[in-house]
């Protein structure tokens, strides 16, 4: 089946189809999809012309190439850098990238104190809250500071891969069956609802604890805890840092999706790219596995708004050293910045139990339509990473004299994933052979991927690199553009998806059209070293908020 975009849009009324994002040929009868860019970018494993310009011209930005996929606003482009700005994309997601503030915040991010090395945006960058997402930077934990508005709103907004061992044909043909028993199971939408009714001491606890709440309460097994990052649980949490407010918001959110971009989706396994490692993920051609995909709620946001407030009223002789308010940060060692670090790794706990009771839930849904117990499914964890978030980690940094040091610095990781390479002490055992899992998803419409931690990570990008396709489109815009019903119905018609929604407007502002070819994400992260293919998945049921 051959999907092909004339860019007519297709409605008298001007809202789009599936928007031509590039055209796709999948073959629903096999496991193989290919992709095919209509923009100016190159098919995965070719790489950019030789004859590349040596500067690219941002609209008022200047970025100098380094290297292939490499580029760079150097530190003397504007007065207060004290690091340059690196740019890892393809000249397509260049062109992509310019069309908003990407760059300027990124820019900006270089004033904050102790920042070191340089500041990174990944290729999936898109605009953000003061500090982009798919920003990345490595600062001080001595001598710097930790900026909220560097983690973001929505702490810990993660995704997790659940593996089965159902084949796509013992699904197929029950894919409607399945995507409404998890739309009724999983909560979603905004507001409240969760999985499970809790108080405020029952939230204090999973602040405080993780997923091994979940595990006491049997909502987990030990192998889910070894297959998380940090094992579901971050001991500095401090839940006594989190407001009331926020603990109340998080109490009728125990266990749900939420709304936006998040979702819930069930994926068969179409390519494996590299044998060894899938192996050792327990991936292979045409296996169904389950992703998903949300973070802490209100309760992270509450976080967030919070310590925003009270570092901008307590620390404004450091806001009036940067060039945007929304970079508001607290210096290292302050009672701030304590606080807000506590309050944010509880709020990274909440996010882990979070995804725990979701894939308790899912599960259980598996288990109903399938008649068979999730253990027989074979419904293991394969991992569970996280986006948004700062953590304290070593990392080798230019010393100013000519050598390099290792220093303690706050990672700030907004809208980007750890991609600690194979032997690294503080990947889980469960991988440490092979590498950190990445999980990196797509848009509805396309194929999501798995990735494991590249051998360069640790020297170009402090272990890291992107976390999805990453937006072209705003919500507001893309609401204008699509109109739910149709996109629902060309995604079942042409691509044999089901998704399920609380509202068409919903599925609207997640339409396939909306997001950049994670297909030319993927390369360049592959290309440059810091997070290597695994395997690739594409969408066969999705539920959304």
């Amino acid at each position: 089946m051959v999907v092909v975009s004339d860019g007519s849009h297709g409605r008298a009324d001007g809202r789009a189809r599936l928007k031509p994002w590039g055209w796709r040929r999948h073959d629903p009868e096999h496991a193989t999809c290919e992709t095919y860019s209509s923009d100016d970018g190159v098919a995965p494993g070719m790489s950019d012309t030789a004859d590349d310009p040596e500067t690219f011209d941002a609209g008022g930005i200047t970025l100098e190439k380094r290297r292939e996929f490499v580029w760079e606003i150097p530190q003397d482009e504007a007065e207060g850098m004290r690091v340059p700005a690196r740019i890892l994309a393809s000249r397509s997601l260049l062109e992509e990238i310019k069309n908003d503030k990407t760059l300027q915040q990124l820019r900006n991010t270089t004033h904050l104190p102790g920042i070191r090395k340089y500041a990174i945006c990944m290729p999936d960058g898109h605009q953000g809250y003061g500090f982009p997402v798919g920003g990345v930077a490595g600062i001080d934990a001595e001598e710097g500071c930790i900026s909220p508005g560097a983690v973001g709103y929505d702490v810990n907004c993660g995704v997790r891969m659940i593996n089965t061992n159902l084949s796509y044909d013992d699904l197929r043909g029950r894919e409607e069956e399945l995507v409404d028993a998890l739309f009724d199971a999983v909560p979603s939408g905004l507001g409240g609802g969760g999985v499970v009714e809790s108080d405020i001491s029952t939230v204090e606890s999973v602040l405080n604890r993780g997923v091994d709440w979940a595990l006491e309460h049997g909502y987990a097994v030990e192998d889910d805890l070894t297959h998380c990052e940090d094992e579901g649980m971050r001991h500095d949490a401090d839940p006594d840092a989190v407001s009331k407010k926020a603990k109340d918001r998080g109490r009728t959110q125990l266990g749900s999706l939420g709304s936006g971009n998040h979702f819930l989706e069930v994926q068969r396994v179409t390519d494996i790219y590299r044998e060894d490692v899938a192996d050792a993920y327990g991936l292979e051609p045409d296996q169904v596995v389950v992703l998903i995909h949300c973070g802490s709620r209100g309760l992270g946001h509450q976080v967030c708004t919070d310590y925003l407030r009270k570092i901008e009223q307590a620390h404004q002789g450091l806001l009036a050293q940067l060039p945007d308010r929304e970079l508001a940060a607290a210096p290292a060692g302050s009672q701030l910045a304590e606080q807000y670090y506590g309050a944010m790794c509880a709020a990274i706990n909440f996010a882990w139990v979070n995804r725990q009771l979701i894939t308790h839930r899912t599960r259980e849904v598996f288990a109903d339509v399938f008649d068979a117990d999730w253990q027989d499914l074979g419904m293991d964890l394969l991992y569970d990473v996280s986006h948004n978030i700062a953590k304290r980690e070593f990392h080798e940094v230019p010393d100013g004299a000519g050598g390099t040091e290792q220093r303690e610095l706050f990672v700030h990781r907004k809208g980007a994933t750890r991609a600690f390479p194979a032997g690294n002490p503080e990947v889980p055992k469960a991988h440490r052979d092979v590498g950190q899992p990445i999980i990196i998803p797509g848009s509805m419409g396309a194929g999501s991927y798995v990735l494991r931690g590249g051998e360069n990570s640790m020297a170009e990008t402090f272990g890291s690199t992107a976390h999805g396709a990453g937006r072209l489109m705003s919500r507001t815009q893309a609401k204008q553009d699509y109109w739910g019903g149709d996109v629902q119905d060309d995604l079942r018609e042409q691509e044999h998806i089901y998704v399920k929604a609380s509202s068409g407007a919903t599925i609207a502002e997640e339409a396939p059209g909306v997001y950049k070819d994670v297909d030319e994400v993927v390369r360049v992260s592959d290309a440059l070293g810091i997070g290597d293919r695994v395997a690739r998945t594409f969408p066969v049921c999705n539920i959304k908020g």
